[in-house]
């Protein structure tokens, strides 16, 4: 076998190592995908999506879990009294707050997935 081909498989079996050592990561914390979305004003979130909660880090320096909440269309998330509301649907997003739902992501699209 010539030296050019080893080094090609050893590449190869490297990456597929990196490869299911991700997956497994992925796996032991249930976490599903990860989204990262850019909105309005420059604002971004990045939300790690599990089957029944969201776990948001907003470009302001919050972060929180919310769990999965009834919705009529797309998936929402919602903090205890709907102090924060998070919204999907396909690839776009927004998060409104407080008891007048105040708009504070707006026209959020996703801009990467992992």
């Amino acid at each position: 076998m010539s030296k050019m081909r080893r080094l090609t498989l050893v590449g190869a079996g490297c990456a597929i190592a990196v490869f299911a050592s991700a997956l497994a990561a992925i796996a032991d914390d249930g976490a599903v995908a990860t989204a990262r979305y850019r909105c309005k004003a420059g604002k971004t979130v990045v939300a790690t999506y599990y089957a029944d909660k969201v776990s948001i880090a907003l470009s302001d320096g919050r972060s929180m879990t919310l769990p999965q909440t009834a919705s009529g269309s797309g998936v929402r998330y919602a903090a205890p009294g709907e102090a924060l509301v998070f919204w999907n649907k396909g690839r776009t997003a927004f998060i409104t707050e407080g008891k007048s739902s105040r708009s504070t992501y707006a026209d959020c699209v996703q801009i990467g997935r992992r």
